[in-house]
């Protein structure tokens, strides 16, 4: 006679956790017959889930290593274009449409960061040679924001997007001359 009263006399010998888990859930000391292919299909699934996360992690890992070899680029390429070797630069990627596109703002005289006027430099591109391609820019004047009422001087892709809102220099800004767009200068 199989029935309540075995699950009850099965669980008089069970003591703590064991006692307390309902029959359907207790691991069985033996697979009952015709149900084997149930425990098969739950391992498959559990298995495919399992790669399927592993993939996406490293997908993840492989993405945010490009990510910041691109940066790293765009920072080593500043700064042998403008020939500051700062360390406190800005920047800033698109995050909204998520291209490659980043723009990295620095000082174009010795001072705290935004303390002066800034070279916001456009890279677009890939990464050739440990640089990236120049494809515009603008400057900033001291202690504003990176908004485009505050850009001007815009050449190269800066300028044929409208990202300045001023069409000249503010007083007192020193002379802005434009940057040549592409790769930066060989590496000395």
């Amino acid at each position: 006679m199989s029935g309540p009263m075995d699950a009850r006399a099965n669980n008089a010998g069970r003591r703590g956790v064991g006692a307390r888990v309902p029959g359907w859930a207790r691991p069985l000391s033996n697979e009952r017959g015709g149900s084997g292919s149930l425990r098969l299909a739950e391992n498959t699934i559990v298995i495919l889930f399992g790669l399927l996360l592993a993939v996406a992690t490293v997908n993840d890992l492989v993405g945010q290593t490009h990510v910041n070899h691109r940066l790293a680029a765009d920072l080593r390429t500043w700064r042998t274009v403008t020939g500051h070797d700062y360390r406190n630069l800005d920047i800033e990627q698109d995050i909204k449409t998520y291209t490659s596109r980043d723009v990295v703002c620095g000082n174009v005289s010795p001072g705290a960061p935004g303390e002066r006027t800034q070279l916001c430099l456009v890279f677009e591109g890939s990464v050739v040679a440990g640089k990236r391609a120049i494809s515009g820019g603008y400057y900033l004047p001291p202690k504003v924001t990176d908004a485009a009422e505050n850009r001007y001087s815009c050449f190269g892709t800066a300028a044929s997007s409208g990202l300045c809102g001023r069409s000249s220099p503010p007083a007192g800004a020193p002379p802005a001359p434009a940057f040549k767009t592409g790769l930066g200068p060989p590496p000395k």
